[in-house]
Parts: structure tokens; C-alpha cells; sequence
């Protein structure tokens, strides 16, 4: 048992390793930190943040235990798991059904972490008895694997089906299947939008190790957490930010989250190379029925997909507060594409997008108890080289909506490297403070 121990030890340096050289070349993003921390790690999802900064910002403003957090736009659970850490309360929403699945299942760690490996190991031994192959998945799959790596991914996928019963253990099994997707392709597999396919990278794991690995990072990661935080205050539902009917008015202490940006970011896509694996969706039109049509409207493919018409956007009541100016912003993009050979609609996605957020800040004033704050991780945008004032809007947009104020902190510059991009407007982040 003792050379077994010292084994799976070694195997998870080498994976930590791993993780590590992986992630350096990817985009540099806020959420790369968390790949270091228990739990957060299980799951990369790309338009996360910083679990670190979410709980220096609890430290700033003096929350209380018995306060209540809400983050509109959970993702895969990072403002929840930050909550638990420091025994808040919270609920996270989150509109993206694979993704409240992954949050979902990642806020499970008071589980029987034991019963949980148990399982997990069972289900492995089980995958190895399997021989007969079913290739039965979507061209983005088979483009992506290698027969025999596919294989033996498909046979951890009918040995987890095999006893899945809906239990948390049997969820956790499944998100470790799909956490290891990407390691396990010799493929442009990285955890950033898009996937490559003709692209070769220099490492790929072997399915069986990958999976052993991951589960006992999983379970190491569930104890951990079980010793120095008792058991989880959070919870994840699926819906709509610009619907919170599962909360009721006047109980919200404080708001923290990040928003989808207006960059043309396809949030829907994000997670199209799992889906697919799951066979969830068959192609990348799929993604529009099972995931786009629910989100932000804050992507060209969403609003072109949509049929939508400007004049009919702008008309919506809650636009009011910033009508001229966006008006004459969407007015200048509408003849700017015409200029492009992609003809992209961001003059629609512009006013979608704001339209949206619009509704949500009227929810979270709803939500929000006298004295509440919010505070919104955004960044501008540009299409085409239009600036859009992003942080100055949703400031008016939140104060219209019955907050008293707002204030803006910038965190960083934004496309300051001008080589490979499409325009040379500067951008920043930051943080969008809104006071009720």
C-alpha cells in the first residue's frame, strides 16, 4: 500500500507539473490561478475569474457571516466556492446548462470523499473489461483522437453510464471524464475557445492514468476542503440573470461577478468540444438551441442567428437612460460592417447586450437589500475599432434601475499590444462598483 501511495503521489506531481507548463502558454487570463487552488481546479472554464481576488474583495468590504451573496453569472461556481471558504452564504446563477452542471458538482465536496474514490476506481477497472469500441461520436471528436485514445474514453464513458443513478458521487465520476477531455488529445485541445485540430501538441495523457490522476486530486482536494471549511452554505441554480424569480426581493447583501464582456466572446462555444464527447450536440449549429439561445446576448452569432432588428431593440423601456449615445454607437457600426467582409452584426449585439444587462440590474435592485453593493469584474469593447463605454453605461444603466451611485476602478490595459490585432483602440478592465 505504501509503494502504491508513493506512486499515485508521483503521478500527481507529474500532473500538477503538467497543468502547470499547460496553462503558461494559454491566453493569460485571471482565472489561471485558480488551476493552483482545491476544487477550483477540477474544471478550467475559460470566462472564469479569480477565486483569490473574490475573496479579497470579502476581506475589503467587511462582510458579515450572516450575509447573503449572489453572483448572476456563477460559471463554474468561483464566487461559491470563494463563499464557502469563509462560511457565506451564497447562490450562484448561471444560465449555461453544461456549465451549472460542472458548478454544480464542484459545490458537492461534503461528500463521503472515501465512497466517492471507491467508485471512481470501480468504474476504472470496469472501463479496462471493456473491448468493443462504439464510434459513435461527432466529427469534432474524431478529428481531435486518435482511435485508441478514444477508445478508452469511451469505455469510461459506458463503464460511468453503466451505474450512473444521478447520485453526487456518480456526477463527480462525470466531471472527472470531462475534466480530462482535453489533456488526453494530442490535438489543439487547450482550454482557451476554440479548438484545433490540425494543431499537435507535445504532450497527451493516456486516458486510464489521466482519469486515476484526476480523481485522486479530486478526492484529496474533497478532504482538504472537509478539514479547514466544515461543509458548503452554497448553492447553484440554472436560470437567467434577467429573471432571478427563484430570489426574492430585499434578502441580497452583496453582488459579485463578472459579466459576459461585449467582445464577441461565443460563451456557448466554450464548451462545444465536451458537449460534443457527451453527445450532448452534433455540430456547432446545436450549440444555439441547447446553450446560446439562454445566455447574454453578447456574441455576433448570437444576434445574427437571431434575426434581430435594431429599431425593435432600441425601443425597449430600459434603454432609456443611455438611448442617444448607443443609438448613435449602433448607428455607426451598422454602416462600418458594410466594410468587412465578415458583415458581423455588433451593431445588433451592442444593443442586445446592453438590453440584457439592463434587465439585470433591474433584478438585482429588486434582489438587493437597502445598502447592498455590487461589484461587476467588465471590460469595454470595441467592434471594428467603435469604442463602446461599457463601464459608463452599465453605471447609468444600474442607477436608472434604483441604485444610488456608481464608481469604476481600473485593473488593467487592454490591447496595448498592437501586433495580430484588429484594431488599435485601447482598452481596460476593471472593476464597476454599484452602491444601492
Amino acid at each position: 500500500m505504501e509503494k502504491e501511495t508513493l506512486k499515485i503521489s508521483e503521478q500527481l506531481a507529474l500532473f500538477e507539473d503538467y497543468i502547470s507548463r499547460d496553462t503558461k502558454k494559454q491566453r493569460s487570463g485571471t482565472f489561471l490561478d485558480n488551476m493552483k487552488l482545491p476544487i477550483h481546479r477540477w474544471f478550467r472554464y475559460s470566462a472564469g475569474f479569480s477565486a483569490e481576488w473574490v475573496s479579497q474583495v470579502f476581506s475589503e468590504i467587511n462582510i458579515e457571516p450572516q450575509m447573503l451573496v449572489l453572483d448572476p453569472f456563477a460559471g463554474s461556481g468561483t464566487t461559491l466556492l470563494a463563499a464557502d471558504t469563509v462560511g457565506l452564504s451564497s447562490i450562484g446563477i448561471e444560465a449555461h446548462p453544461f456549465i451549472t452542471r460542472v458548478a454544480k458538482a464542484k459545490i458537492n465536496w461534503d461528500i463521503n470523499a472515501s465512497s466517492f474514490l471507491k467508485r471512481a476506481m470501480d468504474t476504472l477497472e470496469q472501463a479496462k473489461k471493456i473491448s468493443d469500441f462504439k464510434n459513435e461520436y461527432p466529427e469534432l471528436i474524431l478529428r481531435c483522437y486518435p482511435p485508441e485514445i478514444l477508445s478508452r474514453l469511451d469505455s469510461l464513458k459506458r463503464a460511468w453510464a453503466e451505474k450512473n443513478d444521478g447520485s453526487r458521487e456518480s456526477e463527480l465520476i462525470w466531471l472527472a471524464i470531462t475534466s480530462i477531455l482535453r489533456i488526453t488529445s494530442p490535438a489543439g485541445t487547450a482550454q482557451w475557445q476554440y479548438i484545433l485540430p490540425n494543431k499537435n501538441k507535445k504532450v497527451a495523457t493516456d486516458p486510464y492514468k489521466a482519469f486515476e490522476i484526476q480523481v485522486h486530486i479530486m478526492y484529496y482536494d474533497i478532504k482538504f476542503y472537509q478539514r479547514k471549511y466544515g461543509t458548503p452554505k452554497s448553492r447553484i441554480i440554472q436560470g437567467d440573470a434577467r429573471n432571478l424569480k427563484e430570489i426574492q426581493e430585499d434578502t441580497v447583501d452583496f453582488v459579485i461577478t463578472s459579466p459576459p464582456y461585449a467582445n464577441n466572446y461565443d460563451y456557448a462555444d466554450a464548451t462545444r468540444f465536451e458537449m460534443s464527447f457527451w453527445n450532448e450536440v452534433e455540430n456547432w449549429g446545436d450549440l444555439h438551441d441547447k446553450v446560446r439561445k439562454y445566455l447574454i446576448r453578447s456574441s455576433s452569432q448570437h444576434v445574427s442567428k437571431d434575426k434581430l432588428e435594431l429599431d425593435k431593440i432600441l425601443s425597449h423601456t430600459v434603454l432609456r437612460p443611455i438611448i442617444d449615445e448607443l443609438t448613435t454607437i449602433c448607428e455607426i457600426l451598422a454602416k462600418e460592417r458594410l466594410l468587412h467582409g465578415g458583415r458581423k452584426h455588433y451593431h445588433t449585439m451592442v444593443a442586445a447586450y446592453f438590453s440584457d444587462l439592463g434587465e439585470v440590474w433591474q433584478e438585482l435592485a429588486r434582489v438587493g437589500k437597502e445598502g447592498a453593493k455590487v461589484c461587476f469584474v467588465v471590460g469595454d469593447s470595441a467592434p471594428y475599432g467603435i469604442y463602446v463605454p461599457v463601464e459608463k453605461w452599465l453605471g447609468e444603466l444600474a442607477v436608472a434601475a434604483g441604485f444610488q451611485r456608481y464608481e469604476f476602478e481600473k485593473i488593467r490595459d487592454r490591447n496595448i499590444k498592437w501586433r495580430n490585432r484588429k484594431h488599435r483602440v485601447p482598452l481596460k478592465e476593471g472593476r464597476l462598483w454599484v452602491f444601492k
